[in-house]
């Protein structure tokens, strides 16, 4: 039985410590901060982070080195046989494409999955990786299901300020100086490759209602499954816990019975979204895992 080594990126919002436990290798993201790089939940820790936002240092963002992707699987080619890499939305950066090429080089040895996932929905999709290794799958095999099933999965973020998304252009200025003076929170959504706008709220708690519905109307009617029975139901939020935990309960009420999971959003997703950002998310259980 080939041995099957799983990598992803701190998008999924897994950390280092996480990743011990778990058994899988996780890339950290390197931010560029004046002249310094530095990598996410290495050397720079949720905390640090938002305290540079809120005295507005610049930071940016960027995709793993080369060096640093090929130095990894390289080394984990030593123990295992195999590797399947799990990168962000290839929509969303150009770290699954550049994987993908790198990969050409190891004889398909390296199987880069492009299923479109962010988040919580790329942290299940790492869950699921390691747990069709575990059944005895080869890498080629988990792409092909992991990418088989990349729509399986939603995500609606309530974002709190649209200081950030037009800092890194993703609106106009207008648009954001419109949207500040009408106090909107805007509701994105993710179904696909990209971030696309869903709906405008006037308040939290009408973003918060907004999402709830949209997850609700997402069981039912995309999924054909109403009750959540093969659904994972998920949440991430950006640096207000106790906001999080409040729209938690809110979630749950909804959805009585689920399990639901909760993390930080990855601090890649925090630099263009900003601090108070709530989201909920779904992902449908992969039917090789549910036998």
């Amino acid at each position: 039985m080939s041995k099957v080594a799983i990598v992803s990126d701190s998008n999924s919002g897994i950390t280092q410590s996480m990743a011990k436990e778990l058994g899988v290798t996780v890339m950290p993201m390197p931010f560029f901060v004046g002249d310094k790089t530095l990598y996410e939940d290495i050397d720079l820790s949720q905390e640090e982070f938002y305290q540079m936002l809120s005295e507005k240092t610049d930071i940016h963002t960027s995709m793993p080195l080369v060096g640093n992707v090929t130095d990894t699987w390289d080394e984990l080619l030593k123990e295992y046989d195999e590797i399947v890499h799990i990168p962000m939305s290839s929509g969303l950066s150009g770290s699954c494409e550049t994987a993908m090429m790198l990969s050409r080089d190891y004889d398909g040895k390296v199987q880069v999955v492009n299923n479109q996932r962010i988040s919580v929905t790329q942290r299940q999709s790492v869950l699921d990786a390691l747990a069709l290794a575990k059944q005895g799958r080869t890498a080629s095999e988990i792409k092909t299901i992991l990418e088989r099933d990349k729509f399986e999965s939603s995500i609606y973020i309530m974002v709190d300020t649209l200081y950030y998304l037009k800092k890194g252009g993703r609106i106009t200025p207008a648009a954001a100086a419109l949207g500040t003076l009408l106090k909107l929170k805007p509701v994105l959504q993710i179904q696909g490759e990209k971030l696309d706008a869903f709906a405008k709220a006037r308040t939290v708690k009408q973003a918060k209602s907004i999402m709830i519905e949209a997850m609700k109307n997402d069981f039912a009617n995309r999924f054909n499954d109403p009750n959540g029975e093969h659904m994972y139901l998920e949440m991430a939020y950006t640096h207000d816990l106790e906001a999080a935990e409040n729209f938690k309960k809110e979630v749950q009420e909804a959805f009585p019975g689920m399990e639901i999971r909760m993390d930080p959003l990855s601090l890649s997703i925090s630099c263009h979204i900003g601090p108070g950002a709530l989201a909920v998310a779904c992902s449908r259980k992969i039917p090789e895992l549910e036998a």
